[in-house]
Protein backbone atom coordinates (compact mmCIF):
# COMPACT_ATOMS: atom_id res chain seq x y z
CA UNK A 1 0.00 0.00 0.00
CA UNK A 2 1.45 3.14 -1.26
CA UNK A 3 2.55 5.58 2.05
CA UNK A 4 2.01 8.80 0.58
CA UNK A 5 -1.40 9.96 1.33
CA UNK A 6 -2.45 12.07 -2.09
CA UNK A 7 -6.43 11.43 -1.31
CA UNK A 8 -5.67 12.65 2.41
CA UNK A 9 -4.30 15.95 1.41
CA UNK A 10 -6.63 17.09 -1.32
CA UNK A 11 -6.57 20.16 0.41
CA UNK A 12 -3.30 21.12 -0.37
CA UNK A 13 -3.53 20.52 -3.84
CA UNK A 14 -7.06 22.09 -4.37
CA UNK A 15 -5.14 25.53 -2.05
CA UNK A 16 -2.55 24.96 -4.34
CA UNK A 17 -4.65 25.42 -7.60
CA UNK A 18 -6.76 27.90 -5.85
CA UNK A 19 -3.84 30.38 -5.20
CA UNK A 20 -2.56 29.99 -8.80
CA UNK A 21 -5.78 30.32 -10.46
CA UNK A 22 -6.77 33.35 -8.59
CA UNK A 23 -3.26 34.91 -9.09
CA UNK A 24 -3.98 34.20 -12.86
CA UNK A 25 -7.40 35.50 -12.94
CA UNK A 26 -5.91 39.23 -11.08
CA UNK A 27 -3.43 38.71 -13.72
CA UNK A 28 -5.48 38.56 -16.44
CA UNK A 29 -7.64 41.20 -15.02
CA UNK A 30 -4.63 43.77 -14.71
CA UNK A 31 -2.65 42.97 -17.30
CA UNK A 32 -5.01 41.47 -19.98
CA UNK A 33 -3.84 38.93 -22.63
CA UNK A 34 -1.43 39.99 -24.98
CA UNK A 35 -3.58 39.21 -27.97
CA UNK A 36 -1.97 38.66 -31.61
CA UNK A 37 -3.19 40.07 -35.17
CA UNK A 38 -5.27 36.83 -35.69
CA UNK A 39 -7.38 38.61 -32.89
CA UNK A 40 -6.61 42.00 -33.56
CA UNK A 41 -5.44 42.27 -37.29
CA UNK A 42 -2.22 43.40 -38.85
CA UNK A 43 0.00 44.75 -41.71
CA UNK A 44 1.03 42.50 -44.52
CA UNK A 45 4.06 43.86 -46.13
CA UNK A 46 5.90 41.85 -49.09
CA UNK A 47 9.43 43.13 -49.93
CA UNK A 48 11.87 42.28 -52.81
CA UNK A 49 15.26 42.30 -51.63
CA UNK A 50 18.64 42.88 -54.18
CA UNK A 51 20.03 39.71 -52.34
CA UNK A 52 18.70 36.61 -51.07
CA UNK A 53 18.08 37.14 -47.19
CA UNK A 54 17.10 34.62 -44.56
CA UNK A 55 14.22 34.87 -41.97
CA UNK A 56 16.48 35.06 -39.11
CA UNK A 57 17.43 38.34 -40.39
CA UNK A 58 14.87 40.15 -40.69
CA UNK A 59 13.64 38.86 -37.58
CA UNK A 60 16.71 40.22 -36.05
CA UNK A 61 15.76 43.60 -37.53
CA UNK A 62 12.26 43.64 -35.83
CA UNK A 63 13.58 42.65 -32.51
CA UNK A 64 14.30 46.32 -31.34
CA UNK A 65 10.92 47.09 -32.13
CA UNK A 66 9.55 44.41 -30.29
CA UNK A 67 7.84 42.79 -33.59
CA UNK A 68 9.74 39.82 -33.59
CA UNK A 69 6.79 37.78 -33.07
CA UNK A 70 5.61 39.00 -36.63
CA UNK A 71 5.28 36.08 -39.11
CA UNK A 72 7.81 36.12 -41.81
CA UNK A 73 7.78 33.73 -44.72
CA UNK A 74 10.07 33.54 -47.77
CA UNK A 75 7.95 33.57 -50.92
CA UNK A 76 8.96 33.62 -54.88
CA UNK A 77 10.83 30.35 -56.69
CA UNK A 78 14.10 30.26 -54.77
CA UNK A 79 15.49 26.65 -54.98
CA UNK A 80 17.04 27.02 -51.14
CA UNK A 81 14.50 27.04 -49.13
CA UNK A 82 16.33 28.52 -46.37
CA UNK A 83 16.95 32.13 -48.37
CA UNK A 84 14.96 34.04 -51.14
CA UNK A 85 14.72 37.63 -51.90
CA UNK A 86 10.95 37.68 -51.78
CA UNK A 87 9.82 38.06 -48.12
CA UNK A 88 6.62 38.48 -46.60
CA UNK A 89 6.01 40.07 -42.91
CA UNK A 90 2.59 40.17 -41.31
CA UNK A 91 2.83 42.15 -38.14
CA UNK A 92 0.46 44.38 -35.90
CA UNK A 93 -0.47 47.83 -36.99
CA UNK A 94 2.03 50.65 -36.92
CA UNK A 95 1.83 53.45 -36.38
CA UNK A 96 3.17 56.29 -39.09
CA UNK A 97 6.73 57.06 -37.37
CA UNK A 98 6.83 53.08 -36.16
CA UNK A 99 6.62 52.29 -39.55
CA UNK A 100 9.44 54.53 -41.09
CA UNK A 101 11.90 53.43 -38.42
CA UNK A 102 11.08 49.87 -39.01
CA UNK A 103 11.24 49.82 -42.74
CA UNK A 104 14.47 51.96 -42.45
CA UNK A 105 16.00 49.22 -39.42
CA UNK A 106 15.29 46.66 -42.18
CA UNK A 107 16.58 48.32 -45.15
CA UNK A 108 19.99 49.11 -42.84
CA UNK A 109 20.06 45.56 -41.06
CA UNK A 110 18.88 43.34 -44.24
CA UNK A 111 19.83 44.99 -47.40
CA UNK A 112 18.17 47.16 -49.92
CA UNK A 113 14.30 45.87 -51.01
CA UNK A 114 11.13 47.37 -53.17
CA UNK A 115 7.91 47.08 -51.87
CA UNK A 116 5.71 45.00 -53.41
CA UNK A 117 2.58 45.09 -51.37
CA UNK A 118 1.62 46.68 -48.44
CA UNK A 119 -1.91 45.99 -46.65
CA UNK A 120 -3.93 46.00 -43.83
CA UNK A 121 -5.66 42.69 -42.83
CA UNK A 122 -8.59 42.32 -40.71
CA UNK A 123 -8.54 39.15 -37.56
CA UNK A 124 -8.79 36.46 -39.05
CA UNK A 125 -10.19 34.94 -35.63
CA UNK A 126 -13.28 37.76 -35.22
CA UNK A 127 -15.57 37.89 -32.17
CA UNK A 128 -18.12 36.22 -33.41
CA UNK A 129 -15.67 33.27 -34.04
CA UNK A 130 -14.49 33.44 -30.54
CA UNK A 131 -18.02 33.03 -28.40
CA UNK A 132 -18.03 30.09 -31.27
CA UNK A 133 -15.49 28.45 -30.04
CA UNK A 134 -16.31 29.26 -26.37
CA UNK A 135 -19.72 27.94 -26.63
CA UNK A 136 -18.12 24.84 -28.52
CA UNK A 137 -15.61 24.39 -25.73
CA UNK A 138 -18.75 24.77 -23.26
CA UNK A 139 -21.05 22.35 -25.14
CA UNK A 140 -17.45 19.90 -25.53
CA UNK A 141 -17.98 19.85 -21.74
CA UNK A 142 -21.55 18.83 -21.15
CA UNK A 143 -21.41 15.83 -23.58
CA UNK A 144 -18.00 14.77 -21.90
CA UNK A 145 -20.37 14.96 -18.48
CA UNK A 146 -22.70 13.17 -20.33
CA UNK A 147 -20.52 10.33 -21.87
CA UNK A 148 -18.37 9.42 -18.07
CA UNK A 149 -21.59 9.54 -16.48
CA UNK A 150 -22.83 6.95 -18.44
CA UNK A 151 -19.72 4.81 -19.18
CA UNK A 152 -18.87 4.84 -15.65
CA UNK A 153 -22.28 4.63 -14.26
CA UNK A 154 -22.02 7.82 -11.86
CA UNK A 155 -21.92 11.89 -12.08
CA UNK A 156 -19.15 12.82 -9.85
CA UNK A 157 -16.53 11.04 -12.44
CA UNK A 158 -17.65 13.55 -15.45
CA UNK A 159 -17.98 16.86 -13.07
CA UNK A 160 -14.33 16.35 -11.66
CA UNK A 161 -12.94 15.49 -15.28
CA UNK A 162 -14.61 18.69 -16.46
CA UNK A 163 -13.35 20.51 -13.25
CA UNK A 164 -10.01 19.52 -14.04
CA UNK A 165 -10.17 20.54 -17.41
CA UNK A 166 -10.90 23.72 -16.35
CA UNK A 167 -8.47 24.50 -13.74
CA UNK A 168 -5.61 23.27 -16.77
CA UNK A 169 -6.82 25.98 -19.18
CA UNK A 170 -7.04 28.64 -16.43
CA UNK A 171 -3.63 27.70 -15.76
CA UNK A 172 -2.33 27.82 -18.93
CA UNK A 173 -3.76 31.40 -19.69
CA UNK A 174 -2.54 32.23 -16.03
CA UNK A 175 0.83 32.02 -17.44
CA UNK A 176 0.40 33.70 -20.98
CA UNK A 177 -0.82 36.61 -18.90
CA UNK A 178 2.11 36.43 -16.69
CA UNK A 179 4.66 36.25 -19.05
CA UNK A 180 2.81 38.35 -21.68
CA UNK A 181 2.96 35.86 -24.92
CA UNK A 182 1.03 36.33 -27.88
CA UNK A 183 -2.15 34.16 -28.63
CA UNK A 184 -2.83 33.67 -31.94
CA UNK A 185 -4.17 30.99 -33.66
CA UNK A 186 -1.88 28.00 -32.63
CA UNK A 187 -2.77 29.20 -28.95
CA UNK A 188 -5.94 28.19 -29.71
CA UNK A 189 -4.53 24.53 -31.21
CA UNK A 190 -2.30 24.23 -28.34
CA UNK A 191 -5.13 24.60 -25.40
CA UNK A 192 -7.18 21.97 -27.11
CA UNK A 193 -4.41 19.57 -27.41
CA UNK A 194 -3.90 20.28 -23.62
CA UNK A 195 -7.81 19.21 -23.28
CA UNK A 196 -7.27 16.26 -25.18
CA UNK A 197 -3.96 15.25 -23.29
CA UNK A 198 -5.67 15.98 -19.90
CA UNK A 199 -8.76 14.25 -20.24
CA UNK A 200 -7.00 11.08 -21.34
CA UNK A 201 -5.05 10.89 -18.73
CA UNK A 202 -7.71 11.40 -16.12
CA UNK A 203 -10.00 8.64 -18.00
CA UNK A 204 -7.33 5.95 -17.28
CA UNK A 205 -6.77 6.94 -13.67
CA UNK A 206 -10.91 7.26 -13.31
CA UNK A 207 -11.13 3.47 -15.12
CA UNK A 208 -8.78 1.92 -12.47
CA UNK A 209 -11.04 3.82 -9.71
CA UNK A 210 -13.99 1.86 -11.00
CA UNK A 211 -11.94 -1.29 -11.61
CA UNK A 212 -10.83 -1.23 -8.04
CA UNK A 213 -14.35 0.07 -6.81
CA UNK A 214 -16.12 -3.52 -8.02
CA UNK A 215 -12.93 -5.60 -7.23
CA UNK A 216 -11.72 -5.07 -3.99
CA UNK A 217 -14.28 -2.35 -2.13
CA UNK A 218 -17.67 -2.90 -2.93
CA UNK A 219 -18.33 -3.68 0.49
CA UNK A 220 -17.41 -1.31 3.00
CA UNK A 221 -14.31 -0.32 1.74
CA UNK A 222 -12.21 2.88 2.28
CA UNK A 223 -12.41 4.94 -0.35
CA UNK A 224 -9.20 7.09 0.15
CA UNK A 225 -7.13 3.90 0.54
CA UNK A 226 -9.16 3.42 -2.86
CA UNK A 227 -8.35 6.34 -4.64
CA UNK A 228 -4.37 6.34 -3.10
CA UNK A 229 -3.78 2.85 -4.39
CA UNK A 230 -5.54 3.56 -7.61
CA UNK A 231 -3.70 6.72 -8.78
CA UNK A 232 -0.68 4.73 -7.85
CA UNK A 233 -0.92 1.90 -10.18
CA UNK A 234 -1.31 4.05 -12.78
CA UNK A 235 1.14 6.71 -11.89
CA UNK A 236 4.08 4.77 -13.49
CA UNK A 237 2.38 5.11 -16.80
CA UNK A 238 0.96 8.67 -16.12
CA UNK A 239 5.01 10.07 -15.75
CA UNK A 240 6.34 8.30 -18.89
CA UNK A 241 3.29 10.24 -20.70
CA UNK A 242 4.19 13.71 -19.49
CA UNK A 243 7.79 13.37 -19.49
CA UNK A 244 7.65 11.78 -23.27
CA UNK A 245 5.34 14.98 -24.21
CA UNK A 246 7.61 17.30 -22.80
CA UNK A 247 10.79 16.03 -24.58
CA UNK A 248 9.44 16.57 -27.21
CA UNK A 249 7.60 19.87 -26.53
CA UNK A 250 10.89 21.32 -24.91
CA UNK A 251 13.01 20.17 -27.87
CA UNK A 252 10.64 22.13 -29.74
CA UNK A 253 11.01 25.13 -27.47
CA UNK A 254 14.36 25.38 -26.95
CA UNK A 255 15.12 24.51 -30.92
CA UNK A 256 12.91 25.45 -33.12
CA UNK A 257 11.64 28.70 -35.11
CA UNK A 258 10.77 31.74 -33.13
CA UNK A 259 7.30 30.99 -34.56
CA UNK A 260 6.89 27.93 -32.90
CA UNK A 261 7.78 29.19 -29.40
CA UNK A 262 4.41 30.41 -27.92
CA UNK A 263 2.61 27.20 -29.19
CA UNK A 264 5.25 24.85 -27.53
CA UNK A 265 5.31 27.03 -24.23
CA UNK A 266 1.38 26.56 -24.12
CA UNK A 267 1.78 22.61 -24.50
CA UNK A 268 4.62 22.76 -21.87
CA UNK A 269 2.45 24.73 -19.50
CA UNK A 270 -0.73 22.69 -20.51
CA UNK A 271 0.78 19.08 -20.41
CA UNK A 272 2.17 19.54 -16.87
CA UNK A 273 -0.98 21.37 -15.33
CA UNK A 274 -2.52 18.34 -16.90
CA UNK A 275 -0.20 15.70 -15.29
CA UNK A 276 -0.56 17.74 -12.01
CA UNK A 277 -4.81 17.58 -12.18
CA UNK A 278 -5.22 14.43 -13.29
CA UNK A 279 -2.64 13.05 -9.92
CA UNK A 280 -3.44 15.37 -7.44
CA UNK A 281 -7.56 17.12 -8.81
CA UNK A 282 -9.52 15.16 -10.63
CA UNK A 283 -9.37 12.04 -8.63
CA UNK A 284 -9.96 14.26 -4.61
CA UNK A 285 -12.41 15.90 -6.62
CA UNK A 286 -14.41 12.91 -7.29
CA UNK A 287 -13.92 11.55 -3.83
CA UNK A 288 -14.93 15.13 -2.52
CA UNK A 289 -18.45 15.43 -4.81
CA UNK A 290 -19.38 11.67 -3.93
CA UNK A 291 -18.85 12.14 -0.16
CA UNK A 292 -20.83 14.96 -0.33
CA UNK A 293 -23.74 13.51 -1.81
CA UNK A 294 -23.27 10.96 0.27
CA UNK A 295 -23.70 13.11 3.24
CA UNK A 296 -26.61 15.33 1.55
CA UNK A 297 -28.39 11.40 1.16
CA UNK A 298 -27.92 10.67 4.93
CA UNK A 299 -29.30 13.93 5.98
CA UNK A 300 -32.36 13.46 4.25
CA UNK A 301 -34.76 13.11 6.57
CA UNK A 302 -37.11 9.58 5.97
CA UNK A 303 -40.77 10.22 5.12
CA UNK A 304 -43.11 9.14 8.55
CA UNK A 305 -45.84 7.73 8.58
CA UNK A 306 -48.68 9.13 10.17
Amino acid sequence: MPSFDIAGRAKIWFTISLIVIIAGLGLMATRGLNFGIDFTGGTIIDLKFEQPTEISKVRDALKPFGLDNSTIQLSGDASDVSSSTDVMIRTIDMEETQRKEVMAAIRSEVGNYEVMREEKVGATIGKELILNAVMALAISWVLIILYITYRFSEWHFGFAAVVALIHDVLIVLTFFSLTQRQIDSSFVAALLTVVGYSINDTIVIFDRIRENLKLHFRRGGNLFKLLNLSVYQTLTRSLYTVFTCLFTTLALFFFGGETTKDFAFALIVGFSAGCYSSIFIAGPLWLTFRNMAEKKRKRKPAKVEE
